[in-house]
């Protein structure tokens, strides 16, 4: 009897304990600076210790990477888990061709892509005619079915009558919209709608190419775009917007939304205007590039067209304007998994290494409200990735990812 309880003082002190995992490496970025010879140690899913490999306190287990950098998971501002490359297969065809139930089982794949890429949190922006299957994703890998990041969806996102497409159709045929379109007063009704189906944040198209000619144009005014920043806040949730045009921007600002999206157009002005209002920008430069090439015929090389120096002459006023910058590429357009490349032409098309370093970890956690996120530091959760070389050498190092740890679950 006497051993059985021994037993079980010894299992029982045991119980609730978490093992200590240190990890080392020859540098670690910790979401605002670089750091030589750094560590960290882990406990459950949470940071404990960061801070000089010589300083750290003693752990059950080590893991060392020579020639490698820990940082915290990247954050990805902008992804479409139910897309892919439009050279594949077009995105009327994906919206219109293609089962709720078949884009879902792709897109908790592609989810899983990002993971694995060394993105621990993805923005996915919209299910394009998929309904809530965003939600359901979101939902398995919480419940853990499928590995993948973790997400903040938007569900179907709203656009405003005969604004949105699929286009083209005979006008008594009733076409699959790619999002949910709402007018006036309707705007708060569908705006609750969606926050009861599982949104986490609610998208806006504040413009659109409905204009003559398919010319993009402003949607909503100003006032329609308030009742829906308003009717989101009141959940406590916030609004993005999908605006290129700088009315769109304009307007979408003003009726204060979080980040804007795309921001093609994007003069001074509108910048200075987000500053002041606490506005981010989302650049989305990859995506551009890829649709560039996919419907242009432009090979990726000098010379660049039109669409590619006007994104660059926006990216250098949006740097020079001082206006906070979010990391998101618009993946999906391009293949999941290949997120790294925004990140390279933000840094082509003007922006320090670091600063982009700190715009995907710390900036987008801030901006995405996502506490105890972005940094590596004491208290903050355990999402790290370690990638070999030094990205603030070579951003494409960020390609490299030798580790992949989530919540305190290591996945590569």
């Amino acid at each position: 009897m006497q051993k059985l309880i021994l037993t079980l003082l010894i299992l029982f002190s045991f119980e609730g304990t978490s093992q200590r995992t240190k990890i080392t490496a020859e540098r670690l970025f910790d979401g605002e600076q670089m750091k030589s010879n750094w560590g960290v140690i882990i406990e459950g899913n949470v940071i404990v210790e960061a801070g000089p490999i010589n300083r750290l306190g003693e752990a059950d287990e080590t893991f060392d990477y020579p020639g490698g950098t820990i940082m915290p998971g990247m954050i990805e501002g902008h992804s479409h888990v139910l897309l892919y490359p439009y050279n594949e297969t077009g995105w009327n065809d994906q919206v219109l061709k293609e089962s709720r139930s078949l884009r879902a089982i792709r897109g908790a794949k592609m989810a899983t892509k990002n993971l694995y890429a060394g993105f621990t949190t993805i923005r996915d922006l919209g299910s394009e005619g998929a309904g809530y299957a965003d939600v359901a994703i979101k939902q398995s890998i919480e419940e853990g079915i499928i590995e993948g990041p973790r997400m903040l969806v938007a569900g179907r996102a709203i656009v405003a009558t005969g604004s949105y497409g699929p286009k083209g159709f005979h006008s008594d045929f009733d076409v699959p919209l790619g999002a949910e379109p709402a007018d006036g007063q309707n705007l708060i009704t569908v705006t609750r709608d969606q926050v009861g189906k599982g949104a986490d944040f609610i998208k806006v198209y504040a413009d659109y190419r409905w204009g003559p000619n398919k010319t993009a144009m402003p949607t909503f005014s100003i006032e329609e775009l308030k009742l829906i920043v308003e009717t989101a806040a009141s959940s406590g949730r916030y609004v993005v917007a999908h605006a290129a045009t700088e009315e769109g921007m304009r307007r979408a600002t003003l009726a204060g939304v979080k980040t804007i999206e795309h921001g093609s157009a994007a003069t001074a002005e509108v910048l200075n205007l987000m500053k002041e209002r606490n506005v981010a920008l989302c650049p989305t430069l990859a995506a551009t590039h890829a649709v560039t090439q996919y419907f242009d015929g432009w090979n990726g090389k000098d010379p660049e067209p039109e669409k590619i120096l006007n994104k660059r002459r926006m990216m250098r006023v949006a740097i020079e304007s001082g206006v906070t910058i979010v990391a998101g590429g618009d993946v999906g357009v391009f293949p999941h998994g290949e997120n790294v490349r925004e990140l390279e032409l933000m840094v082509n098309y003007g922006m320090k290494k670091i600063d982009v370093l700190k715009s995907v970890t710390t900036i987008n956690a801030e901006v995405f409200g996502l506490k105890k996120l972005g940094k590596l530091k004491s208290g903050f959760l355990a999402d790290i990735i370690i990638v070999e070389g030094d990205p603030t050498e070579n951003i494409s190092a960020l390609y490299e990812v030798q580790m992949v740890m989530k919540d305190g679950k290591r996945y590569k």
